[in-house]
């Protein structure tokens, strides 16, 4: 029984970190990216297709360069979002 609670607990805990991990704006897909606060699926699309014409972002900040999206959004977003190198 004990064996149960622990492998439940331990499962849980994976799923956690698996749902407070970062998201990474240069490799984000749209559906991941709809995940984000603030972001719903017309703003993932632009995300998407500005990162397709004008290459990876070279930091957080550059997301607001896309057009719909602020730099309110992105504080918002704050340790949501990353850009791995």
């Amino acid at each position: 029984m004990i064996k149960i609670i622990l492998s439940t607990l331990c499962g849980c805990l994976c799923l956690a970190a698996v749902a407070f991990a970062a998201v990474d704006i240069n490799t984000a897909t749209t559906q991941e990216l709809t995940g984000l606060q603030g972001i719903g699926p017309a703003k993932a699309q632009a995300i998407v297709e500005y990162r397709q014409k004008n290459g990876q972002f070279k930091s957080t900040k550059d997301l607001a360069k896309v057009k719909g999206i602020g730099t309110k959004i992105v504080e918002k977003l704050g340790g949501e979002i990353t850009v791995k190198k």
